[in-house]
């Protein structure tokens, strides 16, 4: 994920912290030490931030262990300001195996709940509630509090938290899983508009998750409609076959000359028929601003590339797209350049299928 920096590697899973993440933290540090009016103040609120993320690392990696129980790799771990992502390399289609992967989460979350309250009661240091804030009172109590909180925010039976995966998860053992994925997606935004009624009276925040939820049902409910729609068909059937590429010392008026006299974005970038890269649109436009340092394509392109072999199912090339945030796609084929995928032939394609159909 761009913008992203790698904090380190457990159990073969590559952690990544977004660099808003760094920007919370000074938040925190501030606000405590605006109350506090110390440093002290301020690292011990650094502290407890950082004793709530490592919980929440733990909550990914209760997705990512259980996952791998069924042979579904995860590709790494994001940490954001709003929580973690655990980003597998694809959903358990088996209902119980989806069951099992998004409650192992907030299982996590359980275990150290309980861990805490039996330590907190056997040393007799727990104290009531009501005493805490966001703020103030014991370091480990608020660590117990939050990890309550996250459980039950966690298994709201809306996506994209991990209630709705279970809700769907029991609908999909009873029907088809496309249909099962709207229905759960139709009782997340119903939850979404009762959240957003509720924050208009009583609790602003609340607003802000129904927001959050109604778009995370949305894109749930329309990726689930994009893969039933693939389902079956090989990336050799979707694929631009008629394609412009340029070679390695081409110059960027060349790239430009492509650009304007077609609808093609980026291009393929070989070197005596291999392929070396692709030239974005993005990178290209960088490149004209400052042409003395990329004199030719070759200087200007991504090495970095994602490539999708020609008979891989198209919804393997759908994931690859969304992954690598990328808009196109080289198909392979026995280490040739074959054609490309992008996100508007995609569309194309899936609209053409649906107008056949009808």
């Amino acid at each position: 994920m761009k913008w992203s920096i790698k904090v380190g590697r457990f159990a073969g899973i590559d952690v990544f912290m977004h660099f808003t993440f760094i920007l919370l933290l000074g938040w925190v540090a501030f606000v405590h030490w605006r109350q506090g009016q110390s440093l002290t103040a301020a690292v011990a609120g650094v502290v407890f931030i950082l004793a709530v993320f490592l919980c929440v690392v733990l909550h990914e990696f209760g997705h990512a262990l259980m996952a791998r129980r069924y042979g579904i790799k995860t590709r790494d771990i994001i940490l954001l300001p709003i929580g973690g992502v655990a980003r597998l390399e694809n959903v358990p289609t088996h209902p119980m195996q989806e069951l099992w992967v998004a409650i192992a989460g907030p299982a996590v979350n359980v275990v150290i709940a309980v861990v805490l309250f039996v330590w907190l009661k056997a040393t007799a240091s727990l104290e009531p509630m009501q005493t805490m804030t966001i703020t103030t009172g014991p370091f480990l109590e608020r660590i117990l509090a939050v990890n309550v909180f996250m459980v039950a925010f966690n298994l709201i039976p809306a996506f994209p938290m991990d209630g709705g995966r279970v809700l769907r998860a029991i609908l999909a053992t009873r029907k088809e899983y496309g249909r099962a994925t709207q229905t759960a997606a139709a009782i997340g935004q119903g939850i979404a508009v009762l959240f957003g009624f509720i924050g208009l009276f009583y609790n602003p925040f609340l607003l802000f998750i129904a927001l959050f939820v109604w778009i995370g049902a949305a894109q749930e409910a329309s990726m689930a409609q994009m893969k039933s729609a693939v389902g079956g068909i090989t990336v050799r059937q979707a694929m631009i076959s008629d394609f412009r590429q340029l070679e390695v010392n081409d110059s960027l008026k060349r790239a430009v000359e492509l650009t304007l006299t077609g609808s093609q974005k980026d291009f393929p970038v070989v070197n005596d028929g291999s392929l070396e890269g692709v030239l974005t649109q993005t990178d290209l436009l960088r490149a004209l601003a400052d042409q003395e340092n990329y004199p030719t394509v070759a200087s200007a392109i991504q090495r970095n590339y994602t490539t999708v072999d020609e008979l891989d199912m198209l919804e393997s090339a759908l994931t690859k797209l969304s992954d690598c945030d990328c808009h196109t796609l080289p198909v392979m084929n026995q280490g040739k350049l074959v054609g490309l995928v992008t996100m508007d032939n995609l569309g194309e394609y899936l609209r053409i299928q649906a107008a056949m159909k009808n």
